[in-house]
């Protein structure tokens, strides 16, 4: 690709990344609390109440799982011509996260069309049926924190290795990346984990990202170092010097 293609293909890469951002934020930070709590039936009366709501909340977990896609896609081309392993491993963690929350929105989608016909289930418990799908949702959103964290590592390798991203946000990106991965395993491999410590372990993560789309909307993509100059050959060879005279 030329710089220019270069460039686009980068921009095209932040957009993605923003809109996955922009999606999650709204989705999973927002929305999502007002309508899933801890207790099943409380979490019924909220679909059942803010059915226009449940719906928003439906379609932006399909946004994630969209733009994340995207998102995977565009750094594998923009990563596949400097480094092709990172590009290949970016692209993979990325599809796989949005795997994760594809099976998040399924479980949040049927959550929601219980809530609003409980008669669906035959005269079982709409209550517990809901709390059942949420917590799968949520669980969902906890294994794929391994992915979350995993993407960011080769990203963040391909930014120190090649120069073409300042080094200091690939080495907040791998180690946001480690972060995100041990927030869960720690979240989920350890009884009792305090809040505090698997949310601390994520803020690196959000930090890099960040920074990553804010580069890749307003700089793109540093261009190729130079090739050093091949030294310059003598144009004319040097005058002989003249034999000596004999006596």
């Amino acid at each position: 690709m030329t710089t220019t293609d270069t460039v686009r293909t980068a921009r095209a890469t932040g957009a993605a990344y923003l809109g996955l951002a922009v999606t999650g934020t709204l989705g999973f930070l927002l929305i999502r609390p007002q309508l899933f709590t801890d207790d099943a039936a409380e979490t019924l009366g909220n679909l059942a109440d803010r059915p226009e709501l449940a719906a928003t909340a439906v379609l932006l977990e399909m946004g994630i799982v969209v733009t994340q896609a995207l998102a995977a896609v565009w750094f594998y081309r923009l990563l596949r011509d400097v480094r092709p392993i990172a590009a290949f491993a970016t692209a993979t963690f990325g599809l796989m996260n949005a795997a994760a929350i594809m099976a998040s929105g399924a479980f949040m989608a049927s959550a929601v069309a219980v809530a609003g016909d409980p008669f669906i289930l035959g005269g079982a418990d709409a209550a517990g049926t809901v709390g059942t799908l949420a917590h799968l949702s949520e669980a969902s959103w906890g294994m794929g924190t391994l992915f979350f964290g995993l993407w960011l590592i080769p990203m963040g390798w391909a930014a120190v290795t090649t120069r073409r991203f300042p080094v200091a946000l690939g080495w907040l990106l791998i180690a946001g990346g480690a972060g995100y991965l041990l927030s869960g395993l720690v979240g989920y491999g350890i009884h009792d984990a305090p809040t505090w410590l698997v949310e601390s372990l994520a803020l690196p993560a959000t930090a890099g990202e960040f920074w990553m789309i804010g580069y890749l909307l307003v700089k793109g993509i540093r261009p190729r170092a130079a090739k050093p100059a091949a030294s310059a050959e003598p144009t004319s060879d040097p005058s002989p010097l003249p034999s000596p005279t004999r006596a």
